[in-house]
Parts: structure tokens; sequence; C-alpha cells
């Protein structure tokens, strides 16, 4: 009996160390939790930060300007706020991931930064179309009915982006049925393939007006060269100045969503989420470049940067827009 007492202490003290030493690790835990961030999901706040600033500065000229109140600037102003919203839905997506455990939550920030895109891409085709019109339509262009028409092309542009935006929100998820989900969680394999079908016909409709567009300032710059006899030397500088615009226009375009959009179709839900994320943050740098090839490269834009923060010009100086087919 003295034995089995003696063995029964030794085991009723080797289960007390046990608890002890599992309570101990339990202790450790709860004082330091460790919070996993994925550096991907930085990388996207982080691009998030720099677009919604840059975009923020070109919507605040925009509105503190009274002179830049053209079709163009207007369409510009429209792609500048789509992109700030884009920067600042990627900026509350990783907040809210870390911070907010939700799928309601989840769901409205997907369809956000879904809208917001959709509105960035349905901008930049509108001002394609308005380039495109205003060379083409030269003497009527500066008139009521362009203005008329840019209002048309921004309501259908923001209401689509809208729409498409609300689709996650309203079911078209994949929250009940795993299954049916795409590489961008919750949304489901056939809404991104609706959004890539999409853009793969916006891009070839921006590539055909902007080759259209090349043809026409070319034409004009041989009849003003014939007309001046510099034909060589003026033809083949105009001539490289809107492939070469051309290219950087579409170039960048293509080269920030093609490689997402092509991923959308032929991507599943089962492959390394990497693959997403490699794909997706180069698609969020056209929204960063943006407002450099549209906004700040234009002189309009430079001048009242300097109105409004160092005052170098006359604040009441007239600022003449010049035509949007400047390509």
């Amino acid at each position: 009996m003295a034995v089995v007492a003696s063995v029964n202490e030794t085991m009723n003290l080797s289960s007390w160390l046990l608890a002890l030493h599992s309570n101990s690790s339990l202790e450790l835990q709860s004082e330091a939790p460790r919070l996993a961030v994925d550096p991907w999901d930085v990388m996207l706040c982080i691009s998030g930060t720099a677009i919604a600033c840059e975009n923020a500065l070109v919507v605040a000229i925009l509105f503190y300007t009274p002179a830049l109140r053209t079709p163009m600037f207007l369409l510009i102003g429209s792609l500048a706020t789509a992109d700030f919203l884009a920067g600042l839905g990627l900026i509350l997506n990783f907040f809210f991931h870390y911070l907010i455990h939700s799928e309601t939550i989840n769901l409205i920030t997907v369809g956000f930064l879904v809208g917001s895109f959709s509105a960035s891409v349905n901008s930049l085709l509108a001002i394609t179309i308005d380039r495109y019109l205003s060379l083409y339509n030269a003497l009527t262009y500066y008139s009521e009915r362009t203005v008329a028409y840019t209002h048309s092309m921004l309501a259908v542009a923001w209401g689509v982006s809208f729409c498409l935006g609300l689709l996650p929100v309203l079911g078209w998820n994949c929250l009940k049925d795993a299954s049916t989900c795409s590489i961008v969680k919750p949304l489901t394999r056939s809404n991104l393939t609706l959004l890539s079908v999409s853009f793969f016909l916006i891009f070839l409709v921006m590539l055909h007006l902007y080759i259209k567009i090349c043809k026409i300032v070319c034409r004009h710059a041989q009849q003003i060269a014939l007309q001046q006899h510099f034909f060589a030397t003026s033809y083949y500088v105009t001539t490289k100045k809107s492939v070469s615009t051309l290219a950087i226009i579409v170039g960048t375009f293509g080269t920030s969503w093609l490689p997402f959009a092509i991923y959308c179709l032929v991507g599943d839900h089962a492959y390394p989420t990497v693959y997403t994320y490699a794909t997706l943050l180069p698609a969020t740098y056209n929204s960063m470049i943006n407002p450099i090839i549209y906004a700040f490269k234009n002189q309009e834009i430079q001048k009242a940067t300097w109105v409004l923060f160092c005052g170098c010009f006359q604040s009441n100086s007239s600022l003449h827009s010049r035509s949007p087919s400047d390509v």
C-alpha cells in the first residue's frame, strides 16, 4: 500500500507540474498575442495610401479652380475621384480585415473596391471617347451639346460601376457555397468573369479609338507640314510624339490590368493566394499613375497647382484649356 501511495503521489506531482506548465503557456500567449500580418496586404495598403493622397490632390485642385470646369477637366475629376475611392477602399480593407472579422463588412468593402475600380476604368474609357470626339467633331466640340454628352457619359459610367459594386452585397457571392468562389473571395467565378470580360472589351475599344486618334493627328500634321514646307521634320516629330503618347497610355493601362484580368479567367480559388496578390498589386499601380498621365502633365493643372499652393501666378488669370485631343 505504501508503494501504491508513493506511485500515486508521484503521478499527482507530475500531473500538477504538467498543468502548471500548460497554464504558464496559455498566460504567455494571452499576454503577448501574435497578430500575423501578410506582407502583401501591407503593400496593398501602402499602394492605397499613395493612390488616395495623389488623387485627393487632383480633386482639390479641380474643385478650388473655377477655370477648370470644361468637359475635359470634368472627366479628369471623375477619374481622380474614382481612383481616390479605390485607394481609400484598399486602406479600409486592410484595417477591417485585421481588426473587424465580419462577413458583412467584408462584402461591403469588396463591393466598394469593385465599384471604385470599375468607375476608374469607365472614366478612362470616357476620357478616350472625349479625346476622339474632340478631333472628329473639332468644330462643334466646344458647345453645350458636348457638356450634356459628357454628363451623360459620366452618369452611365458611375451608374454601371455602382451596380457592379452592389452585386456582391445583394447576394452574388460565395459565402454559402465555397465551391463557387473565385480567386477574389467572396466574389463568385461568374461575377469575376463578368468583370474580366468587361475589362477586355473596354481595353479593345480604348485601343481602337487611340489608334484612330493617332491617325487623325498624323494626318493633320501632314497637312500642316505640307502647307509650311517642313514636311520631313514636322511630320516626323508629330508622328513620333503621338505614337509614344499612345504607347504610354495604352501600355500603362494594359500592363497594369491585363495580368490580373487574365488570371481572373484561368485562376482557381484553390491556387496559392500569392498569385492573386502578384497580379492584383500591379493593377493598383494604374490608379497611382493616372494622375501623372492625365492631370499633372496638363499645363493648366500645373498652373492651378502653383496658384493653390504657392501663389506664383495671379489667381484671376485666365486658364484657357487646350483641346483634350492633345494626345
